[in-house]
This record gives C-alpha cells, structure tokens and sequence, in this order.
C-alpha cells in the first residue's frame, strides 16, 4: 500500500508540472532572456541561448529526455540529472542543488540560473552538442528577427 501512495503522490507532482508547463513563443522567451541578463554573459547572445533552446526542447519547458546511461535531462535547457539537477532515480552531482522536477514549469528563473551555471563552467555552451551543431558559427540574428529586442548579435567563439 505504501508503494501505491508514493506512486500516486509522484503522478499527483508530475500532472502538475505538467498543467504549469509551456512552450514559449520565439520572441517571449527572447525577450524573457534577455531580461534575465543573458545577453552577453560570458560572451553569448540571446541568439546563442534561443538556437541551443530550440534544438534542445523546441522551447517547451516540460520537455524531458532519457539517455542510454540512465540519465535523464530536463527543461527547456534540457539539464542532466546526472550533473545539475537531481530527480531521485539517477546518481547525481547535483550542481545547482535543485530537484530536476522544477525545471519542468514555466517559472525559468531556476532553469536560467542552473544554466548559467553550466556555461559558467569549463565548457561553456560546448556542454550542449545541439549548440555546437546547429548554433556555433552560425549567423544567429534569425532567432532574434522581429522581436523588438536590443540584444547584441555576434556569437562567441568556442574557446581552444
């Protein structure tokens, strides 16, 4: 009985983040972004963070992926379970000391802040392979295009 409870109080949480999840439009996460300071921190653009978000979860914030090593990653930014966040199930080295299960609303100022996070680290935006195929080097000012945005354009350069 015990088991059955836990299975309900975990579905009860998961139907929740659900209900409070989104897929944000282009220019509202953008300007959601740069309101949050990302524009130029640690030398990326607003173009960097919305290519990467794109090619991670198509901007939908209750988007979760599992992977062959029993990982899990989560959020619009798609953050791993084994580094950044921790979702109960995996090992992890929990980073940003949060449960991935709140990486899965709309409420992005704990998803940012764990991000900022990664790119603070040795990687930089390398951390996410969609960024280094689809955004690295790319002229990234279409992600920005119409949204009525000061954001810079220039993208950085990977670091050797």
């Amino acid at each position: 009985m015990k088991g059955f409870v836990t299975v309900k109080v975990t579905l009860a949480m998961l139907m929740a983040a659900i209900v409070d999840a989104k897929i944000y439009e282009r220019c509202e996460l953008a300007l959601k972004l740069e309101r949050a300071g990302l524009n130029s921190f640690k030398g990326y653009t607003v173009g960097d963070w919305m290519c990467m978000a794109h090619y991670e979860s198509g901007f939908d914030t209750s988007f979760v992926d599992h992977n062959p090593d029993g990982s899990s990653e989560y959020g619009i930014f798609q953050l791993n379970s084994a580094w950044w966040c921790d979702n109960g199930i995996t090992p992890t080295q929990n980073l940003c000391h949060m449960d991935c299960h709140d990486l899965l609303n709309r409420h992005l100022l704990d998803d940012i802040l764990c991000a900022r996070q990664v790119v603070s680290s040795q990687n930089g935006m390398t951390a996410w392979d969609s960024w280094i195929r689809h955004c690295y080097g790319h002229d990234l000012s279409e992600w920005l295009k119409g949204c009525n945005m000061h954001a810079k354009h220039d993208s950085k350069k990977i670091n050797s």
